[in-house]
């Protein structure tokens, strides 16, 4: 009796050998803002019987603050989301391992910042003055040409913008103001801003859907947002509407960069197949339902994209330029400085 018991349990415990496994799982960590369809991360794991366990972590800062102070026990095997205003501080952290992907050949070299490939270029926005096109129709008023004619009087109460110590687009505008007057010259453009009557809200939703005319009952035709967000005024209008109420002014210096990287956490255990999920991201499938999703433009030049970006959004030729470790260097002081003349 007790042979025949042995033998059951023998033949138990291969049958559940042989059976089906739990299937592997790797984790991307990512900022708040990250979305892309199920269908294609779906995709992804059908492909390499996998799941994708996705780790939302605050904001760009937040989460990465967090990915660095878990050093060499990360949370996750790969990080999405750190943009040019927080690579310096992310590659000095070392946190991050190189990874050459082949998807490379396909992204311009303008957007790989990373010689050592620590961090690989996904996407990109740019950050510019969005106005009410039906609003300066109707006041026969001029649009600014430059980042310094906002300070004309004929512009005074007229433009939204946000605070860079808590607001992302904020912070891209305070830096093409810094490229573009350099210092201390754009603390002196900030305060003929102040006293043009700027209005700082504390975050781009505050700003965009509480004061700008074409999204609100507000009074004020400009205001910093996104390049692409002429064309999610078309793809969310109700009723539907043949053409967007607001474009962007793209003139040299006016619009600010910011590009997003994906990399693979040191110390993870699963590098082969963060190495395949890093080359997924960088492909045509995932690259192509980015923008209709986080409303950005795919790094991939291969990549296809909706016909509301073609139709609606600029690009500007020449944007502003400051090096990652300039700005990691500089931030904080320059958001300090900022504070002292818009705010107090």
């Amino acid at each position: 009796m007790k042979r025949l018991l042995l033998i059951f349990l023998w033949l138990a415990t291969a049958v559940a050998a042989c059976g089906p496994s739990e299937p592997d799982v790797i984790t991307l960590m990512t900022h708040d803002s990250f979305a892309i369809s199920e269908e294609t991360i779906a995709a992804f794991e059908e492909a390499n019987g996998v799941t994708v366990e996705l780790l939302p972590s605050g904001d760009t800062g937040a989460a990465l603050n967090q990915a660095i102070l878990a050093g060499d026990a990360p949370l996750a095997d790969l990080f999405f989301g750190v943009d040019n205003t927080f690579m310096g501080r992310a590659l000095a952290a070392g946190i991050f391992e190189a990874y050459a992907s082949p998807l490379l050949a396909e992204i311009p070299d303008a957007l790989k910042l990373d010689p050592g490939n620590r961090l690989l270029p996904v996407d990109y926005g740019d950050v510019c003055l969005n106005y009410d096109k039906a609003w300066f129709a109707e006041n026969n008023l001029p649009l600014p040409q430059s980042l310094a004619d906002l300070t004309d009087p004929m512009y005074a109460g007229l433009l939204v913008v946000q605070n860079p110590a808590t607001s992302s687009p904020g912070l891209a505008f305070l830096l093409a103001t810094i490229a573009e007057f350099g210092e201390p010259g754009y603390l002196d453009f900030w305060a003929d801003l102040r006293a043009n009557d700027v209005l700082v809200t504390n975050g781009w939703e505050e700003a965009y859907y509480g004061s700008f005319s074409v999204a609100s009952d507000g009074e004020r035709p400009l205001v910093v947002s996104y390049a692409s967000s002429p064309p999610a005024e078309v793809i969310f209008a109700d009723p539907p509407v043949d053409e967007a109420p607001s474009a962007s002014l793209v003139a040299p210096g006016m619009c600010f960069r910011q590009i997003e990287f994906v990399g693979i956490l040191a110390g993870t255990e699963k590098r082969e197949l963060a190495e395949k999920l890093v080359d997924f991201i960088l492909g045509e499938q995932f690259q192509a339902d980015m923008p209709l999703n986080m409303f950005v433009y795919p790094a991939n030049e291969n990549a296809e994209l909706p016909a509301e970006f073609v139709a609606w959004t600029q690009v500007p030729e020449e944007t502003a330029v400051l090096s990652p470790t300039t700005i990691d260097a500089n931030r904080e002081q320059w958001i300090e400085a900022w504070t002292e003349t818009v705010l107090r």
